[in-house]
């Protein structure tokens, strides 16, 4: 289904679970570099991180607790 037909929390799952799989792709090796960017400071990593955070404070704050 697209955009229009899904509800808000349907949408931050699926982010959600972009996120975590991003986040398993570009995990850090025992060096510390991502494996992925080949870099010891992954943007992409953070800002999937970013993303988990940010829905994590919008469940927080859902008086519905959805």
């Amino acid at each position: 289904m697209t955009a229009p037909f899904l509800s808000l929390a349907q949408i931050l799952n699926r982010l959600a679970l972009t996120a975590r799989r991003t986040l398993r792709e570009h995990h850090p090796t025992p060096g510390g570099t991502c494996p992925v960017c080949r870099t010891a400071g992954c943007a992409v990593a953070a800002a999937a991180r970013d993303v988990l955070n940010t829905i994590k404070q919008l469940r927080w704050h859902d008086p519905a607790g959805r």
